[in-house]
């Protein structure tokens, strides 16, 4: 999961995801309505396995692990996820990112990319571009190209007011956090 998925998924919630293994079956079973067999196949193990998950007396293997971790966060507050989406695509987000820009501008000035740390307010059709690119199962590369672009337009050239030819990339990026209002 890449710095992106993460951030959005920090504003997604409003409680942390269970961290123990015991804890996120315990959530995985009451979301299968108490079925062990029911979860079992959800999860593609045994029922017996399950059992001995939530007893906390073996703990799944990596494959495993990471599969109950995909379940509980695909299922973990669902309506406050799409609340959250819903208010990103209708008001826009403020975005805080750290990150590497590169930049291609007119001569004379230097393309080599530089770390910056940028607060932004970006607009509803941004978060629209981005849960769209996230939906169709996009990479972090691609993530970061829709977020350059809209820091290009909105932080860079200021709606068009500076820096017409300018063009921004992102070659690297530490971390991004998202505030939904």
């Amino acid at each position: 999961m890449g710095e992106i998925d993460e951030g959005l998924e920090r504003a997604e919630r409003t409680k942390p995801i269970p961290q123990s293994t015991t804890a996120r079956m315990r959530f995985l079973l009451k979301r299968a309505k108490g079925s062990t067999r029911a979860l079992a196949a959800e999860l593609g193990v045994s029922q017996r396995t399950v059992q001995r998950w939530l007893k906390g007396t073996t703990a799944p293997k990596p494959a495993a692990a990471q599969k109950i971790e995909q379940q509980v966060r695909k299922k973990w507050q669902p309506r406050v996820r799409d609340r959250t989406r819903r208010a990103a695509e209708r008001n826009g987000f403020m975005l805080h990112v750290q990150a590497q820009f590169g930049y291609s501008s007119a001569a004379g000035s230097t393309d080599d990319p530089r770390l910056r740390t940028i607060t932004q307010r970006l607009p509803g059709e941004v978060a629209r571009r981005l849960y769209a690119a996230r939906e169709e199962g996009a990479s972090q590369a691609r993530q970061e190209q829709v977020l350059a672009e809209a820091l290009q337009e909105h932080y860079f050239k200021d709606g068009g007011h500076r820096a017409s030819g300018l063009v921004a990339e992102i070659s690297g990026m530490n971390w991004a956090d998202f505030e939904v209002d």
